[in-house]
């Protein structure tokens, strides 16, 4: 089989998870999710799913293991590669979350997802320079006007002092 007959394989056996996922049935998307993986465990859709399916149930650590599977499997997966940083970022492991953010950058410089997931994890580092240079770029990428929004708020709040 060659690469986008793979590939596209690899879509097909996703595609009833997706539509659980779309309708937030996130425990039935993980049954399906855990049957794919079962039945073909070098799919990286299956683990990419599957992290967000995990995510949305509140289940983090396997989420991020979910991803890095993913990763190891397909290294250019962006989306992952996102999302393990904002897991690692919940998950108090700035450091990583910056380091995966990075990594999202260098391969897809300006990508906004990118730079708003490595500028939050900065937030969450206590870096503000790095925050608002992240951030700001973010935003001249001009996103939905409800996540704007939020990341106008965290700008404003790096300027606030911290009470005591």
């Amino acid at each position: 089989m060659n690469d986008d007959a793979r590939d596209r394989a690899h879509w097909e056996a996703v595609e009833e998870a997706t539509e659980l996922l779309n309708e937030e049935r996130f425990h039935e998307a993980l049954v399906v999710l855990r049957d794919v993986i079962k039945q073909d465990p070098l799919n990286p859709y299956g683990f990419h799913f599957l992290g967000i399916a995990l995510f949305e149930v509140g289940e983090l650590e396997p989420a991020r293991d979910a991803y890095r599977a993913c990763l190891r499997l397909a290294p250019l997966h962006l989306g992952a590669r996102i999302a393990l940083c904002h897991v690692l970022r919940t998950l108090g492991d700035t450091r990583e979350a910056v380091k995966e953010g990075l990594a999202a950058l260098s391969q897809a410089p300006g990508d906004s997802d990118a730079l708003h997931a490595v500028g939050l994890a900065y937030v969450a580092r206590g870096d503000k320079v790095a925050a608002r240079r992240y951030l700001e770029a973010f935003l001249e990428a001009r996103p939905e006007f409800e996540v704007a929004t939020e990341v106008r708020a965290i700008l404003a709040g790096l300027d606030q002092p911290l009470a005591n």
